[in-house]
């Protein structure tokens, strides 16, 4: 919808200020003329974000709607649970993520994930090649970084 409405604005010429969390549609200035990207300085310190208070020109390298929900003081356990997906949602992006009609394929937000660390190292393991102990200990290890990364 946010897509939709961002073309129709620039079809038709509208002056707009848009704001979006919505990374993606920075792309849209590649197909647009009438849409210029302008984006807020940050400095990153770790895990912290400190928005400066400054416009700058061009897009941004990543969206911090996580950080401003944080400063908006939204729930800890829901600032949790968006990290969570943050990190296992993929929205396939190279090129940029343009909808069909356009000049890359549809972005997939919900088709394309990451895979869990945990299943990336099952996947290296050469069972054949442990002894029972160091394949429980993998196992356990495995177990462990799963529950960790669910919370629980």
């Amino acid at each position: 919808l946010a897509w939709a409405i961002t073309e129709a604005l620039a079809e038709r010429g509208c002056r707009t200020l848009f704001a979006t969390h919505y990374h993606e549609l920075t792309s849209l200035a590649d197909d647009y003329d009438a849409i210029t990207n302008l984006h807020v300085s940050v400095r990153e310190w770790g895990e912290q974000i400190i928005f400066l208070y400054r416009v700058l020109s061009g897009r941004t390298d990543r969206s911090y709607g996580i950080h401003v929900a944080r400063i908006a003081g939204l729930p800890r356990t829901t600032i949790d649970r968006a990290s969570q997906l943050l990190e296992t949602l993929a929205v396939h992006t190279e090129g940029s993520a343009r909808p069909q009609g356009r000049s890359a394929t549809q972005m997939k937000l919900f088709t394309e994930y990451l895979e869990h660390p945990a299943v990336q190292e099952l996947r290296s393991i050469d069972l054949d090649a442990l002894t029972p102990l160091e394949a429980f200990d993998a196992l356990r290890r495995l177990q462990d970084q799963a529950r960790r990364d669910r919370g629980g």
